[in-house]
């Protein structure tokens, strides 16, 4: 069973910290009662989840301080099934405020956290790893695939790997127009079986290759999407299992619309598809249904 953390936000927006390096976000996009529909965006998505007996935990977040970006808060945490929380450097200051230590302390009343390890400081040095966004994680197998970016440094990429015992697989991904990607998690997704990613990202033939001979290794089906898919946030996809072990992958309206036959097919082999309409979450944020989930594998107490 996968436990999921979400965070409800109270003041929702275009965040122009992020703006940057973010070519998903659009700068001109509408700002006409944007909280008011993301928040109902956010609850519409909850109670699609909890009606598939998807266990949720959801936290509200706080007007004070002012962080436009809490709906994404796998960014700043990632939970393990060894009990150890990571805390990472992010490279928008007014995202460094969402590191709250009560959310763990609310997680720790239910789970076993036995130690954080906390990445935060590298933020001193201007070196920045933002979670499992920079790091899309196969859990099973200890690797992590990461595309290097502004936000995902291989320092810390690094230092993560030493502390988690994972094995790091690293690329560099562009979009159309010829821009590193911010986030790995918006051009792949690792599921048990199965790999949702857009190949035509990673220039270099021999990164690609290294990728798709780590897939053959770990028995993936691959099942490419392209560059507009991509874009429809079709890689921002993550397959959770709810309270009865039914697989269930999940993604926002916007991804599965773009999706053809054929890959929903293939997809539906796998799991069940749930979707949410996630449009001003997307269009301001830059972020779609994966970013929104943060995946709680710590041990339950007893």
């Amino acid at each position: 069973m996968t436990h999921l953390l979400m965070i409800r936000p109270v003041a929702f927006g275009l965040n122009l910290q992020t703006a940057g390096s973010n070519a998903f976000q659009n700068k001109n996009a509408s700002q006409n009662n944007v909280q008011q529909k993301a928040l109902k965006e956010f609850d519409d998505f909850v109670a699609k989840l909890q009606a598939a007996n998807i266990d949720v935990t959801v936290i509200e977040d706080t007007l004070e301080p002012h962080t436009p970006d809490s709906i994404f808060p796998n960014n700043w945490v990632s939970f393990h099934s060894d009990g150890s929380v990571f805390l990472y450097p992010m490279q928008a200051e007014n995202r460094r405020l969402e590191r709250r230590d009560d959310i763990l302390d609310q997680l720790s009343k239910r789970f076993n956290i036995t130690q954080i390890n906390d990445l935060s400081s590298f933020e001193n040095q201007n070196q920045y790893l933002e979670g499992t966004g920079s790091m899309v994680l196969d859990r099973e197998n200890k690797l992590v695939y990461a595309c290097l970016s502004s936000r995902t440094h291989p320092q810390v990429l690094e230092i993560f790997c030493t502390e988690s015992g994972y094995t790091a697989i690293t690329f560099n991904a562009v979009d159309g127009q010829n821009l590193p990607i911010y986030h790995t998690n918006v051009l792949m997704c690792v599921a048990d079986k199965f790999v949702v990613i857009c190949l035509d990202t990673i220039i270099s033939e021999s990164e690609k290759s290294k990728i798709l001979r780590s897939f053959k290794t770990t028995n993936k089906e691959v099942i490419p999407i392209s560059l507009t898919q991509m874009n429809n946030f079709a890689g921002n996809m993550l397959e959770v299992k709810n309270q009865e072990g039914k697989n269930y992958l999940i993604l926002s309206a916007a991804a599965f619309n773009s999706l053809n036959d054929v890959q929903k097919v293939k997809l539906k082999s796998y799991a069940e598809i749930l979707y949410a309409d996630l449009q001003t979450i997307e269009s301001n944020g830059g972020g779609s249904a994966r970013c929104m989930l943060a995946e709680v594998c710590l041990p339950l107490k007893n």
